[in-house]
């Protein structure tokens, strides 16, 4: 993972130059085919926004997450649907956590603003990764390997048939947009599913069989409750990350 300097700011969709589009566009194409420049700038403009995560030295985009909000309705109230669409980054600060935190502040903004309402991350997962985000950062969520949240698989549909009516498959809840659909380059990343990999891990094995087709592009809807607790579980990952180990501590220590 690079160490470069990184910064992550969310942009009106208003907001975006035409050079800065056609940066993301280029980027984009670099990991996924059939990126034609029409269709991304159709897809981006339906969006309120767009984080972008820049290389501050180089002063050039290293990943962007587009972003949008959709009503819902929830036992007849009023909720809100956060989405994040289209969202790559640059191999080498995989593993960086800027966008994540990111995201987690333009989460925490919208259920501040809206404290009274549901407020749920819509997510479609064409990559096992992706859905790790959710598996291992949300308390309540849907699809789940061991659990069968009635009320949330609603929600799945009613996003799914507003969003995605002519491609979405609510008996296997999979979206399939076809052949010309964007998807993942085979030698763009390391991406595959290994026999070692659906052993060990529930949440990978629990992937790759509820959308077998993943690599032709084929996406597996999920949501996920975005609640205080979680937002704040999630900072509480992020900064146990940062303050030293009591081992680490304990290793210092000794070394002095």
């Amino acid at each position: 993972m690079s160490k470069a300097k990184l910064s992550c700011r969310f942009f009106k969709t208003r907001e975006i130059s035409i050079g800065t589009m056609l940066e993301m566009h280029e980027l984009f194409s670099q990991y996924y085919h059939n990126a034609d420049l029409a269709t991304f700038i159709q897809d981006m403009n339906a969006k309120k926004g767009v984080l972008i995560l820049k290389n501050k030295t180089e002063n050039r985009i290293v990943g962007f997450s587009t972003y949008n909000e959709i009503e819902l309705e929830h036992n007849g109230r009023r909720a809100i649907g956060v989405f994040s669409g289209d969202t790559i980054v640059e191999e080498a600060y995989w593993g960086n956590k800027k966008m994540h935190t990111t995201f987690a502040m333009k989460m925490l903004a919208t259920k501040v603003k809206n404290p009274s309402a549901h407020v749920f991350w819509l997510l479609i997962s064409k990559g096992y990764k992706t859905y790790l985000l959710m598996t291992n950062n949300f308390q309540r969520f849907y699809p789940c390997h061991n659990k069968h949240d009635v009320e949330l698989e609603g929600l799945v549909d009613q996003y799914c048939n507003q969003l995605y009516p002519s491609y979405y498959n609510q008996e296997k809840r999979i979206l399939d947009f076809g052949e010309g659909y964007h998807s993942l380059k085979d030698d763009a990343a390391n991406i595959d599913i290994t026999p070692g990999m659906r052993t060990s891990n529930d949440n990978i094995r629990f992937f790759d069989n509820k959308n077998p087709e993943w690599r032709r592009g084929t996406e597996m809807p999920c949501i996920g409750e975005i609640s205080f607790a979680t937002i704040w579980h999630f900072f509480g990952k992020m900064m146990s990350g940062f303050l030293p180990s009591r081992k680490r501590l304990k290793a210092q220590k000794v070394v002095a």
